[in-house]
């Protein structure tokens, strides 16, 4: 509840009761508070068909899960002695004695069942009544995943008919609002296959979603409504499910053949940096310059001096003369430079903080485009990287 421990159980749940079919409608988190837990549990059943928990199965007086299970159905606790065994056991394998105060997991909500653990002390219970599925888990995700893999998720699929499958479309450089106008019009109409968006950093994700029986009839829904989507949209999608915007630029050099060098001024090494992140970038990355001030960008890169003086080292013309500059220093077929002013200092009224200017250039020809960000230094500099791999993107598909 303080935000130390990040609650990756939740998001490893959802995706795994997406593939069965069921959707997910709420989550909660509860601290270890007896009153709170018990109305959070009810709450749950009143507006759910099945509840999963995870933690608080410990042998501690902070592990209140089942005894808040128990209060809100108004069930027993009772001992049972094999599963006490089979704890017991768990110590002497670790070469242990039991403490005593772990006796305690061998109680179960009356009428429920066990799950054994094979990873830890605990054991998961299903408890079913009239109404609800209860399933407790751990909460170590060493724990909880093998056990909702091995014994829950078997169990649930006996329950469900259908499943839930998604493809991720990837745009970016488009604001949220922006790209929604553009696909309202799909959005409005949409049943199965359904439509959101998710802004992330740097980028936008379009979730299509289909629930259908089995995987074959949710593919060809998805399929369609994907084609839908690139009709509106065209080149402003970079990518599929888990490309990353480094990756499809790495792979279409690749296939064009084609090799580039980068002098960065506001970004500091990041658009190269990212280039690298993907293995084999060596095949089309042959060069990289960092020229953050005026002297290096005249003394390394061979920008005028005149250039700098009469338009400044964030300009269209810099831009213009680095990319040719890097390019021919390096041989490669494609130059790409970026100047500008990161922040927080350093803006004029003329020349605002966020002033980007992007270049590359290619055979005899150098192009350009001015871009304005509006952020901190950290995400002006990522918004400009991400800028610059896109505008080469665009370049490089037109090839």
């Amino acid at each position: 509840m303080l935000g130390d421990i990040i609650n990756t159980n939740a998001q490893y749940l959802s995706q795994k009761l997406s593939y069965l079919g069921l959707n997910v409608y709420y989550q909660s988190v509860v601290g270890d508070n007896m009153e709170r837990l018990v109305d959070q549990i009810n709450l749950a059943r009143s507006r759910a068909d099945i509840v999963i928990t995870t933690g608080g199965l410990g042998p501690t007086d902070d592990d209140i899960t089942k005894a808040g299970l128990c209060n809100a159905l108004k069930i027993d606790l009772v001992l049972q002695n094999r599963l006490a065994e089979r704890i017991k056991n768990y110590f002497n394998k670790l070469g242990t004695k039991m403490p005593e105060i772990n006796l305690r997991q061998a109680y179960v909500p009356q009428g429920g069942k066990t799950l054994e653990n094979n990873n830890g002390s605990a054991p998961g219970i299903i408890y079913e009544d009239d109404k609800n599925i209860f399933i407790l888990l751990p909460g170590p995700p060493n724990e909880m995943i093998p056990m909702f893999d091995s014994l829950v998720f078997p169990y649930l699929k006996k329950k469900s008919h259908s499943i839930i499958k998604s493809r991720t479309i990837k745009v970016t450089n488009i604001s949220e609002s922006k790209l929604q106008e553009m696909l309202q019009s799909i959005i409005d109409k949409q049943k199965n296959p359904t439509v959101a968006l998710y802004a992330k950093s740097g980028e936008i994700d379009i979730r299509v979603t289909a629930k259908t029986e089995n995987p074959e009839e949710a593919d060809p829904l998805i399929n369609d409504m994907i084609k839908n989507i690139k009709a509106i949209l065209g080149d402003m999608i970079f990518g599929y499910d888990d490309d990353t915007l480094e990756y499809v630029v790495n792979s279409l050099l690749r296939k064009n053949n084609k090799t580039v060098s980068i002098a960065e001024s506001c970004t500091g090494g990041l658009v190269s940096s990212r280039l690298t992140d993907i293995p084999g970038a060596s095949e089309s990355l042959m060069n990289s310059l960092i020229c953050y001030s005026n002297d290096a960008k005249a003394r390394l890169l061979g920008v005028k001096e005149e250039t700098l003086r009469k338009y400044g080292a964030v300009s269209k013309e810099t831009a213009e003369e680095m990319a040719l500059r890097i390019k021919d220093i390096s041989k490669t077929d494609i130059g790409l430079s970026i100047t500008g002013i990161a922040g927080p200092d350093g803006g004029t009224e003329e020349k605002p903080v966020g002033l980007c200017f992007i270049g590359w250039s290619y055979l005899d020809k150098v192009y350009t485009q001015k871009c304005l960000f509006n952020g901190s230094r950290t995400k002006n500099k990522f918004r400009a990287s991400t800028k610059a791999l896109d505008l080469l993107r665009l370049f490089l598909i037109k090839l």
